[in-house]
This record gives C-alpha cells, sequence and structure tokens, in this order.
C-alpha cells in the first residue's frame, strides 16, 4: 500500500473514544499537540479544519500500522501543527529561550495561514502551481571550488525564456522578506523551532555562511540536531536532522538528496537561488515545504517570486527602521573624482575590470584613505573596491593614512579570513576592505561606516551592502553611508544611492534617510554626522520636485536647481519670507548660489505679494538698484500705482522707481521713460499739488481755475499755467505740470509739449521724486506707542535688507528720517504771480 493511500479525501467520523482520546493519542503518535490548554475539542477540531484533517489522517496512519508518520504527512501537517503550538506560547522563543520580535512573530504566523488555508482547500487545488508568466533571472552560478569568486551577480536585466511545465512543489515554496540586519537568522531559529519533528536542510549562498548559521544555530539550542546531508535510500539516525550547505553544493547532489529525510528547506538570501541550476534544483527536488528569507527590494517577477511564488510576511526597510528593529542611516555624498560613464553594465552591474580600470589609481587610493581618516577616524567600517587587487591597493593606502585596515577576498585561505573577521569584532581591525565577499551574510554589530567607492548598478546588492551596517550596538548612534556621486544627483543615475534605493525625495548631507524609531532610545554614541541646514532635491519626479522646493523653500540649496526650479523656489520665498530671515536669505544671492533670475523673480514677487511692507519696500529698492528690463519695469510701475498692498505706500514706492529712472536703471526709451514718469507722478497728485504750493503760492488757485473750467477758458488756463511752469524752478514746475489735468485735446496737447520741453526725463523724474517726502523708519518701541496714542496719519516705512544691492540708498532714505521743508518762493515765483490775477474760472 502506498503512503499517500492513507491520507483520506474528506475528514472521517469522529472515533468513538471521543476527539480529546483521539488528539492526545495522535500527539503520542507524532510528538505536536492537536489541542492546546483552553480550547474546545468541537471547535478546535470541527470537520473541516485543517487541524481536524491532520487528526483524521494521523489516526489512518495510525490505523494501518505506521508506527511513525509517514514523510509525505509530516510535510503537510508537521510544521503547521509545530506552528501552532510555538505561536500559541504567551512569548514565543526559540530552544534556548530567545524571544521572537513581532516582525518575526508575523513571519511565523503568516506561514501559518498560508498551510491552514492550502489544508482546508480541496484536494485538486492542491496540486501544481503555476510556473507561467514569470521570468527566471539568469543568475552567476556559485562555484565553491572558484578561489577568485567574490560574490554571484544577478543579472537583473536578462531575460531568460519563461519557466515552463508541471511545477509541482510550487505550491508549497513560500517566502518572506525582512531587511537586513532586522534578524532573518533568529526568524529562521523559530520555524526550525516549530520544526521539531522535521528533517530541516538549510541551503545558503556561501561556505562561510554555513558555518555561521551553524553558530547562530547552536547559541539557539538546536546543535545536538546537526547531521550531514542523508542520501538517497539510506534511513536517518534521527528523525528531525539539520543539515545546513551552500547552494552550489545542492545544485550538484539534489538527485542523491533522500526524498524522505527533509521535510522542510530553508533558503537563506532566498534572491541567490535564482540561476537556472540552483532553481531547476528546486524545483526537482519537490517533497519538502520550502521558505524562502530574502532582504531584497527587488521581488520582481523574473525574480524570487518565480521560484517562492507565495509570500508570507513583507516588511519594508523603512517600517522596520520606524520600529526601531535596525540601526537608522545617515548619508554623505563625496563627488566621484574619477569618470565611470564609459564603464559598461554587465549582468545588472558594472563590469569588474573596467571599472577597476577607471578606479584603482594611486592618487585615488590615497585620497580615500584620507577622506575616511579625515571624517570617520577610527570608526569602524566597510569599504567596497573594485575588484580583489583593488581592494588590497586601498588596504595598503590605509594603513599608510595610519588606519588599521585590512583587505579581503575570495583568495584569502579561510582560517585567515576567520581570523580576519574575529580580529575586526576584536577592535584590532577598524576597516575591511572587500570586493563584495561581505556583501551578503556577514554580520558585524560594530560597524559603522558602509564606503561605496566602487560603485554599484544593482538595487539588490547596494541593499546587500548597507546592510552590514545596520546592525544595533550600544556605541553607534547610526550607520553611514558614504555615496561617491554628485550631491544633486537623482535616481535616474546608473549609480545607486541610498536615497534612489528609499526613493527618497530630497539629499540633506549628514541627516538621516530612514525614518526615526517610533521608541526613541537613550543614545550612548555621539552623532558621527550633524546635518547640515541646506538640502537638494534628488527625485526625478518634477512634481515631486516642485513640492520639495514649495515645503521646504527655507533649507533648499538653490545651487543645485535648473533655472526654472529657481525661479519657482524664488517665487515661493519672496511670498512667505519673513522680515527677520532677509538676513540670511540674502546671502544665497551674495554667495551666488542663485542666479540674477532668481533674485529678480524674488525681488518682483516680494514687492508684489509678501505681506509685509518694510520688506515689500526695501525688495522694489533692490530690485530697481540694478539696471531693469523695459517690461520688467513697467510692470512695477503698474504695481506701484495700481495694485492694492501699496495704496499705503505708494508715494514711497513712486519715489523709488522715479529715483531709478533719474539713475538711468530703467532700460527703455526715452518716450517710454517719459510716459513711465508722469504717469508714476500723477499717482501722487496730492503731495505734488502740495509741493507747488510750497513754490508758488497762487498753484492752488491756477490749479482750481484748469479743472473747473471747460471749453476755450479751459485751454487759455492750462495756457497760463504752462506758462508759470516754464518760469518755476524744475521742481515746482514739475510738480504743477503732474498736478494739472486738460479735458481737451488742445489743452493735453499743451501739457504734453510743456513736459517734454521742461528739460532731460531723467532729471525731471529726480525732481520729482525730491518732492516726494522720505519714508521713516521709526524704532519697534516707538511704532507701538504710535499706535496706542492713534496718531492722525499714517506714516510709509521702509528698511534694506543686510547685505541687498540697495543697502545703501535705503540707508540713506531712513537716515533723512524728515519731511521735506517747505522752501520759501524764489524771485521767479513772484513775477509769475502776476500773470496769475487774471485767470478766468468756468
Amino acid at each position: 500500500m502506498h503512503e499517500t493511500d492513507l491520507i483520506p479525501t474528506h475528514p472521517s467520523s469522529e472515533p468513538a473514544e471521543g476527539l480529546q482520546a483521539a488528539a492526545l493519542r495522535a500527539q503520542a503518535w507524532y510528538g505536536e499537540p492537536f489541542l492546546h490548554a483552553g480550547e474546545n475539542p468541537a471547535v478546535a477540531l470541527a470537520p473541516g479544519t485543517a487541524r481536524r484533517g491532520a487528526l483524521d489522517s494521523a489516526l489512518a496512519e495510525i490505523e494501518a500500522g505506521r508506527r511513525t508518520p509517514s514523510s509525505r504527512w509530516r510535510v503537510r501537517y508537521g510544521l503547521m501543527l509545530g506552528l501552532e503550538r510555538v505561536l500559541a506560547s504567551p512569548t514565543p522563543a526559540t530552544a534556548a529561550g530567545t524571544e521572537l520580535r513581532r516582525h518575526q512573530v508575523d513571519a511565523l504566523a503568516g506561514m501559518l495561514t498560508e498551510l491552514i488555508a492550502a489544508n482546508q482547500r480541496a484536494a485538486e487545488e492542491n496540486g501544481n502551481g503555476d510556473g507561467h508568466g514569470a521570468e527566471a533571472a539568469d543568475a552567476a552560478e556559485l562555484d565553491e571550488e572558484d578561489d577568485d569568486f567574490d560574490a554571484g551577480v544577478i543579472d537583473e536585466d536578462a531575460d531568460e525564456a519563461a519557466f515552463s511545465g508541471d511545477d509541482p512543489g510550487a505550491a508549497r515554496r513560500y517566502r518572506f522578506r525582512h531587511p537586513t540586519a532586522s534578524g532573518k537568522t533568529i526568524a529562521a531559529a523559530g520555524f526550525v523551532e516549530a520544526a521539531r519533528h522535521l528533517g530541516v536542510l538549510i541551503l545558503t549562498h556561501r561556505r562561510l555562511l554555513v558555518s555561521q548559521f551553524q553558530r547562530d544555530l547552536t547559541a539557539e539550542g538546536y546543535a545536538g540536531r546537526f547531521a550531514d546531508a542523508i542520501g538517497s535510500g539510506l534511513e536517518p539516525l534521527r528523525d528531525d536532522p539539520i543539515t545546513i550547505q551552500t547552494y552550489a553544493w545542492f545544485a550538484r547532489h539534489a538527485d542523491e538528496i533522500s526524498r524522505t529525510a527533509y521535510q522542510l528547506v530553508i533558503c537563506d538570501e532566498a534572491h541567490t537561488a535564482l540561476g537556472e541550476k540552483t532553481s531547476a534544483a528546486i524545483r526537482s527536488f519537490s517533497e519538502p515545504v520550502y521558505i524562502g528569507m530574502t532582504a531584497t527590494e527587488q521581488l520582481i517577477a523574473k525574480q524570487v517570486s518565480d521560484v517562492f511564488p507565495a509570500s508570507v510576511d513583507d516588511l519594508p526597510l523603512a517600517d522596520a527602521a520606524r520600529r526601531g528593529l535596525i540601526a537608522p542611516l545617515r548619508c554623505l555624498r563625496v563627488p566621484p573624482a574619477a569618470a565611470i560613464n564609459s564603464v559598461p553594465i554587465v549582468g545588472g552591474d558594472f563590469e569588474e575590470r573596467a571599472l577597476a580600470a577607471a578606479l584603482d589609481h594611486a592618487a585615488l587610493n590615497q585620497a580615500a584613505a584620507s577622506l575616511y581618516r579625515d571624517r570617520f577616524g577610527m570608526t569602524p567600517g566597510i569599504v567596497y573596491a573594485a575588484g580583489v587587487e583593488h581592494a588590497y591597493n586601498l588596504a595598503q593606502e590605509f594603513r599608510a593614512a595610519g588606519i588599521k585596515a585590512e583587505a579581503v577576498s575570495g583568495r584569502t585561505p579561510p582560517v585567515k579570513l576567520a581570523e580576519t573577521l574575529a580580529a575586526y569584532e576584536r577592535g584590532e581591525i577598524n576597516v575591511l576592505i572587500n570586493a563584495q565577499l561581505l556583501a551578503e551574510g556577514w554580520n558585524s554589530p560594530r560597524a559603522t561606516v558602509c564606503f561605496h567607492l566602487a560603485p554599484t548598478a544593482s538595487r539588490r546588492v547596494y541593499q546587500q551592502r548597507i546592510g552590514r551596517i545596520m546592525r544595533m550596538h550600544p556605541r553607534k548612534e547610526a550607520g553611514i553611508v558614504v555615496d561617491f556621486v554628485t550631491k544633486s544627483s537623482t535616481h535616474n543615475d546608473r549609480v545607486i544611492s541610498l536615497h534612489s534605493l528609499l526613493d527618497a525625495d530630497f539629499y540633506r548631507e549628514g541627516a538621516r534617510v530612514t525614518p526615526a524609531p517610533r521608541r526613541r532610545q537613550q543614545r550612548r554614541a555621539r552623532r558621527l554626522l550633524s546635518p547640515v541646514p541646506w538640502l537638494v532635491p534628488v527625485t526625478p519626479d518634477v512634481t515631486r520636485r516642485l513640492l520639495v522646493i514649495q515645503r521646504e523653500w527655507q533649507r533648499i540649496d538653490p545651487k543645485f536647481l535648473d533655472d526654472e526650479e529657481q525661479r519657482f523656489w524664488a517665487t515661493i520665498a519672496g511670498r512667505q519670507i519673513r522680515f527677520d530671515q532677509r538676513a540670511e536669505f540674502a546671502r544665497k544671492f551674495t554667495e551666488g548660489r542663485a542666479g540674477k533670475g532668481a533674485l529678480e523673480t524674488f525681488l518682483s514677487i516680494c514687492a508684489a505679494e509678501n505681506p509685509n511692507r518694510r520688506l515689500r519696500m526695501t525688495a522694489l529698492a533692490d530690485r530697481v538698484a540694478t539696471p531693469v528690463e523695459r517690461a520688467d519695469f513697467d510692470d512695477l510701475v503698474t504695481l506701484v500705482t495700481q495694485a492694492p498692498p501699496w495704496e499705503k505706500d505708494r508715494a514711497a514706492g513712486v519715489r523709488v522707481l522715479l529715483r531709478a529712472i533719474g539713475e538711468g536703471k530703467a532700460s527703455a526709451p526715452e518716450q517710454i521713460l517719459a510716459r513711465w514718469t508722469w504717469k508714476l507722478a500723477r499717482a501722487t497728485r496730492k503731495t505734488q499739488d502740495r509741493r507747488a504750493s510750497q513754490e508758488f503760492p497762487e498753484a492752488k488757485r491756477l490749479l482750481g481755475a484748469v479743472a473747473n473750467s471747460r471749453g476755450h477758458r479751459h485751454e487759455e488756463n492750462v495756457a497760463k499755467l504752462v506758462q508759470v511752469a516754464r518760469a518755476l524752478p524744475l521742481t515746482g514746475g514739475a510738480a504743477l505740470l503732474a498736478s494739472a489735468e486738460g479735458y481737451t485735446p488742445r489743452a493735453n496737447a499743451l501739457l504734453d509739449r510743456a513736459r517734454e520741453e521742461l528739460g532731460a526725463i531723467e532729471e525731471i523724474a529726480a525732481a520729482l521724486a525730491d518732492n516726494l517726502p522720505a519714508p521713516k523708519a521709526p524704532a519697534r518701541k516707538t511704532r507701538r506707542r504710535r499706535k496706542k496714542k492713534k496718531p492722525a496719519g499714517p506714516t510709509s516705512e521702509v528698511a534694506a535688507a543686510d547685505g541687498s544691492p540697495a543697502a545703501a540708498a535705503a540707508e540713506r532714505d531712513l537716515g533723512a528720517g524728515t519731511e521735506v521743508a517747505p522752501r520759501a518762493p524764489e524771485p521767479a515765483a513772484a513775477a509769475a504771480s502776476v500773470s496769475v490775477s487774471g485767470v478766468d474760472a468756468a
């Protein structure tokens, strides 16, 4: 009789001795409980449940005379029952008592959920999995005997033909993703604890990691179960062996392994098991349950999910950092000294020989050693080189710089490698330099700096690298990632950076890139990198870049923005800047970090839309301190003469613009300058009227006659006004002509001709500006007192920003601080008064 015939298709009827007695009988037969404390047998073992199916199948095998469970039964129900036992404990733990953390419990719980669901489905639904539609990645197969091998690189771009055909074990292959340093080994130990009565085969991709897994499981209390690989046809000495081997060994010996000795296969670093030979070996050895553990974010269709279709838990790197499971990460970007644009990408990463040819130079190696010494001193770290020779050359330069450094590679003998890693843990070595040898699996909590001296184009390789510094340590405040890319490098760059891996929106030197933990622990180490006050957007998405600029405009360094983004930044700043921020903000322009276009945009927007009156005035003065193009100056004239925000400061704004015209700052033809000058003067007619009255006492009566007359009498009065204006000094004549308004074409022509003949337009503008009172800048206390006393009339305020282009002009205005004193009528005004006596009014 075949052992599969003993598994009933449907649950059998309840045994006569009752469910509880049957559960105890099955427990004694297998070793795992079918009922837990406090459970109701009728509910926990109800027909149709997965546990009832396990009980019925166990009873069937017992009745058939089996003294121990068949391998088929243990594959289907053994891990499920073991997980229920572990998770039923108030504090799930390993055999040594190490309590599982929440995310590790989540992985076990997710696996239990999948197994229960699989066992509760109909038998026909537990058949072959679908291997179609997922493209297999072409991995470089690991060869234990290749002494020059450092790490296999998966071709992330090559498209191999999708796997086709029956894949009978696909339904029993699962995966979970936890970030490096979050404790995947302890999670694996939790599965080993659940597989207390199962044979367990653990696969990893390096011989070094085999020894490491043995040490970790020994520490968790499972050393007594270790056994050599059990060949086909051999009976295991125990029913719960644990064998740890490499993928390379498994690919060569899959057909020789016993089909009944192992019911659970745990695949460490599952993303390295995707090569053609390894994946074929996994599919051929289809009987056990597989659990693939990985840390890579790249779970795309043609990768891990092809070989391990079902996901039982997914813990993103950001969530692990937020929970405090891994050390935070800070970043430092260093502009690269060597160009790698010509280095080709082969197999998903830079071609090693070409990369080494570009980077392995004595000067660059010395500069790298000096950089590490100056920035990090004796801080323990890992340096990634572009090849084995590059690693040894770098180690020599690091030692010459006074750093305790050592190079390791695939050529390093195993004994020496173990001694070197042990010396690193003891603190006798502070820097390990390698070419991908320590990119996966190796653990060292004291490692703090990850030095990407050899860049990578593979997101998977990059994530595995930084995983070496993400383990918590009492003397490590945060891991430091050094990327050799430009500070404004976006995610579109061929070189992977920490910000592109995490899809971060901006780079701020020294700041945390991963989220802060929800519960802050007391810091026991000082911060190696302090955040700088500036930042720069690095996301390639235009909308997100603009959102960063809008949200962080005060900290944005405009030097790294293009012209259009600089103008957008200047627009936001002009609207929102406060008066007390003006000096700090002005430095970004005085230091040349922003272009002329951004400065002009900022001043224009600030003058037009900023709610602070003093800032508006300062911005206007700064804007016209340098030559202004015709269109821009026309906008300023319209702004000052018509915009509501300038209603209370119109006279002061007109004074600034008239001075600019008088000093030749407006770039426009003379006719346009004249139009602007008289338009600005008319906007302050009341003030100009008062000044004309000071120069010529009869000016009010003359202007009143012009305003109140019509027809030919109006034209005659305009002619007399023009005659008086020509006889007055320039300031008085300009004020009189600015205050007059004609109602007929002939009257307007007389006024226009008189304005043209009054003098040069620059002189007229300067005279009209002198007619306007200089604005005052009262002290803060004085201003508060005046508000309490409710003064009769408002005063205009102006203040110049420190370091602004118009500081001298603004200080001159602020220094005056007094109204223009009335002048006594000059002789010419007295002579002109004779002609006013004959003015006719309508």
